[in-house]
């Protein structure tokens, strides 16, 4: 399954972006998202500004890395740090190359050599500036940043601005969780600290290992990633794909196949693996709507591919737009998906439908925790092949994006602000 693509933001503009323009002190009215260039991060900070009545007020700034060569083998540094050391290893291939020979100019370190032009970089000054002057006409701003590339960019926003803003990480920060107003992360992150995880660590590491203590009170837990799945948009997304979807024979089961992970590793085997199931639970099914994700290694998409692709009750998108990703979520009638991906779980769980997941076994550490805790909820139930899809089950819909709203609700309220009617 391939994320749900997010719009670009609007080309740069000199001055303040228009929804800043234009009013009462203490009154959140807008909103600025701190994105890493990843769909999967984005779309829990754009869901959480969703959910907070925000999504036609806010702004996407991002955190961009240098990308290509050598650098996606620098990710393990900071993003500042990765920038400089990028810039002067540049300077010296010229140095090198060309020998003092007149050059063209090099490419922007902020990504304006690698098709991110139009993109608003995340500058920690300029946020700042504008937070200060325009607090008194337009209020106090919403800060929502993901992931660990936009941590540093946050924090200084919060340290340099904090009069003026509310910063909301989600995800872990690991380290200094008092760097922001709120954080918002899922449960399974503080796997670490549990008897179980710390018998997996030997003794001279676990001083390494993060987080180190447990959650305070400006720290929400949730059990998965948020999204910007709920009943609203699934109505909408059912009304959209009415025609593509509403003469399909029934059941219809949807696979959503992401990629090995660290934590979750696989190949061809499990490939085989699950196409096996699906041939065997092919009987019951009306119809089976096959995605791979951007990660999905490309050995897995042929395997499936070869061995389904035939069949006439199976359906495999090919990544051309437009992405039938929603139309899936409010049509099918049950989901299986493969263990690797939080964000890809969490989505499907919002559904209240039954989920399989496929590759369980294989993964470690936190994403066992968070299977757990979604199987002791009656969420999810291990895909084996013996299963009859006809025969359905369901559960509360896991709506985190909407709980997590609410607790922002009540931090900013306790700070004596609040959000716009």
């Amino acid at each position: 399954m391939r994320p749900v693509r997010l719009p670009e933001p609007p080309s740069p503009k000199l001055g303040t972006p228009e929804i800043f323009e234009g009013c009462f002190s203490g009154v959140v009215r807008r909103a600025v998202v701190i994105g890493n260039g990843f769909p999967g991060s984005e779309n829990q900070s754009i869901g959480l500004v969703r959910a907070l009545g925000l999504a036609d007020k806010h702004v996407l700034y991002r955190v961009t890395r240098p990308k290509g060569g050598i650098n996606e083998w620098l990710h393990w540094l900071s993003v500042s740090v990765h920038k400089k050391l990028d810039c002067v290893l540049r300077k010296m291939f010229i140095l090198l190359i060309y020998r003092g020979k007149r050059v063209g100019s090099l490419p922007t370190e902020n990504g304006g050599g690698l098709g991110l032009k139009c993109v608003l970089e995340a500058d920690v000054q300029e946020i700042v500036t504008m937070a200060r002057r325009t607090y008194e006409t337009d209020g106090p701003i919403l800060v929502v940043a993901c992931g660990r590339d936009t941590i540093s960019v946050a924090s200084s926003i919060r340290r340099l601005a904090s009069e003026n803003v509310f910063v909301v990480q989600i995800l872990h920060p690991r380290l200094h969780l008092n760097r922001f107003d709120l954080v918002i992360t899922p449960k399974h992150d503080y796997y670490p600290l549990t008897p179980e995880a710390q018998k997996q660590v030997p003794q001279f590491l676990r001083g390494w290992i993060t987080p180190r203590e447990p959650p305070d009170r400006h720290v929400v837990l949730t059990i998965g990633a948020l999204h910007q799945i709920d009943a609203n948009s699934l109505r909408n997304a059912a009304s959209q794909w009415r025609d593509e979807f509403s003469a399909l024979p029934k059941p219809l089961l949807v696979v959503n196949i992401g990629g090995p992970t660290s934590n979750c590793r696989y190949g061809v085997d499990l490939a085989k693996q699950l196409t096996t199931y699906l041939l065997s639970v092919l009987v019951s099914c009306g119809s089976i709507r096959i995605c791979f994700s951007s990660r999905t290694p490309e050995k897995v998409c042929s395997v499936i591919t070869k061995e389904l692709g035939g069949n006439p009750k199976v359906y495999i998108w090919d990544g051309e737009e437009p992405n039938p990703h929603m139309g899936h979520l409010a049509w099918a009638d049950a989901f299986v998906v493969t263990a690797d991906s939080v964000s890809m779980i969490s989505e499907v769980c919002s559904t209240g439908k039954p989920v399989y997941l496929m590759g369980s076994g294989r993964c470690k550490w936190k994403l066992c925790d968070f299977h757990k805790s979604l199987k002791e909820r009656g969420m999810v139930r291990p895909f084996t092949g013996l299963e009859n899809i006809s025969e359905s089950w369901s559960y509360p819909p896991l709506n985190e994006t909407a709980e997590a709203a609410n607790r922002v609700h009540e931090a900013l309220a306790e700070r004596g602000w609040r959000l716009r009617a």
